[in-house]
């Protein structure tokens, strides 16, 4: 299969709870994904485009959101799509050219769909609880610094 590999060996439970975010925050405020994303196992950070800061209120409801789909146990699984099929769902404008015409697609149930090269684990049960640690505004950038408290099976 042709697909760019990631050279960053992100924790699977961590990105797949970014993805969920990135699904989360897309559908509440319209904002798209996040333009840049530092995932490690501890704690990650998601920066966006935006015009303010949240709010605690808005803090909750996130987490409540990202919480409920990953209790849902939703399938995660990876397709592959042309890159001209992908042209037409998804925002090509950070995918470098060499990724090649076949393109791997992530989903998240049907909640959230998105191209990734990256690792991640097979039921969103296996993330844990997700908790926003902290959130700040800059240069109309804000940014989400969240970590998951893994379950232990």
């Amino acid at each position: 299969m042709e697909y760019n590999e990631n050279p960053k060996s992100y924790y699977p439970p961590m990105h797949t709870a970014e993805h969920i975010l990135n699904g989360t925050m897309d559908k509440i405020f319209g904002c798209g994904r996040a333009f840049s994303a530092h995932i490690e196992k501890k704690k990650s950070k998601c920066d966006y485009h935006f015009t303010r800061n949240i709010t605690e209120d808005e803090i909750k409801t996130i987490e409540e959101k990202v919480n409920e789909i990953i209790k849902k146990d939703l399938p995660v699984k990876e397709k592959f799509i042309s890159r001209e099929e992908a042209k037409l769902k998804f925002n090509l404008s950070r995918l470098p050219e060499e990724a090649g015409d076949n393109l791997r697609v992530i989903e998240i149930g049907d909640y959230d769909q998105c191209l990734c090269s990256g690792p991640h684990i097979s039921s969103t049960k296996q993330i844990g609880e997700f908790k926003i640690v902290s959130t700040s505004f800059e240069n109309n950038v804000l940014r989400i610094r969240f970590k998951i408290n893994e379950t232990k099976n």
